[in-house]
């Protein structure tokens, strides 16, 4: 369980926080999808998870434990992270995901490295690729070799920001679907950024919505109505039902 209470950030001091006195307690297994528009501090409270960045005030407790005064390696078996941007150069694939394993290798990689490296590949179905570099990946690709990264790393909870932001649409939902089959099948706890509430929906799981720095609403998708949206990026927003689907409209008519 990760329990966030009174997180404060600024990247400057006199600058509007970017989180303040942010609350919340995000529950183990499933999805929980973190909803905002740009610049709501959803970013910014992933690399806090992370370690890229340090609060001015407030804690966050993994399993009673304090998250943000552990050792990179302590942490990095808790919480992975999938960038919005992945970019690992001209390293192979199975490179790139042997160095999720950096907090556990010592010398040389051991055994339990290489069995976390192909059960990750194996899992994104990815072992007649590893061979290759990532730049001569597809963008879906890439963005596979990034999960299967994240799972190397063996963590309780993966932190995808934005996974679907520089994807086309079936790459888009080919990535929602691996979320899902993730959280079912490997059992591990998914937090992620979603820019389409449309697709917030199809993940079903759990919503926290993040606005003025602060949780603005928590619950399952059910709860997810029309009105909270609307009030979430500040545009109409309805719901309705087509063939047993929600579907969200938003905006006005143009």
């Amino acid at each position: 369980m990760l329990e966030i209470t009174g997180l404060s950030f600024r990247y400057k001091k006199s600058a509007p926080p970017v989180l303040d006195g942010l609350s919340a307690v995000i529950g183990d297994g499933g999805i929980t999808v973190l909803l905002g528009k740009n610049g709501s501090g959803k970013t910014t409270l992933f690399k806090i998870l992370t370690g890229s960045l340090k609060p001015q005030s407030g804690t966050v407790l993994f399993d009673g434990e304090d998250l943000l005064g552990m050792p990179p390696s302590k942490r990095a078996a808790r919480v992975a992270y999938v960038p919005q941007e992945t970019v690992y150069g001209d390293m192979t694939v199975c490179d790139t995901v042997l160095s999720a394993r950096a907090s556990y290798v010592g010398v040389r990689p051991s055994k339990r490295d290489r069995d976390a490296v192909r059960r990750a590949l194996e899992r994104m179905d990815l072992l007649s690729l590893s061979g290759r570099r990532m730049t001569e990946l597809s963008g879906g690709e890439r963005q596979k070799a990034a999960i299967a990264r994240a799972l190397a790393q063996e963590a309780r909870l993966i932190v995808f920001d934005e996974p679907t932001g520089n994807l086309d649409i079936a790459n888009e939902w080919l990535t929602a679907r691996e979320m899902k089959r993730l959280s079912r099948e490997a059992g591990v706890s998914i937090l992620t950024s979603i820019h389409d509430p449309q697709l917030a929906l199809a993940l079903g799981g759990r919503f926290l919505i993040l606005k003025n720095g602060k949780a603005d609403a928590y619950g399952c998708a059910d709860d997810l109505t029309g009105e909270v949206l609307s009030d979430c990026f500040d545009t109409p927003v309805r719901i309705v039902e087509y063939e047993g689907h929600k579907i969200i409209v938003k905006g006005e008519p143009l």
